[in-house]
């Protein structure tokens, strides 16, 4: 996910689909590391969804902490989003 002002803020999650587990959180950073993981995340083909509230939120979550239970809902969609727009839901 990225921000969407002029300063590059990026939150990188990872699910696994079929899990009970919250989404945890992979990479984060603003500026020059902000684009790096957007741009790491095209190059590897990873959907990449801008939402600046919801990445302003998930900044504030440590490296490797799963998500916390107020953000599940926000997150629950973008994770639709991203398997519809992947083909791996209907």
């Amino acid at each position: 996910m990225s921000g969407g002002d002029d300063t590059a803020v990026a939150v990188a999650l990872e699910y696994e689909v079929g899990t009970r587990e919250a989404p945890r959180v992979t990479a984060k950073g603003y500026g020059v590391i902000a684009e790096q993981i957007i741009a790491l995340a095209a190059e590897h083909g990873v959907t990449i969804e801008s939402n600046a509230h919801l990445v302003e939120a998930l900044s504030g979550v440590e490296l490797d902490d799963r998500i916390p239970m107020e953000l599940y809902e926000a997150v629950a969609e973008v994770i639709a989003f991203v398997l519809r727009a992947s083909g791996k839901v209907d």
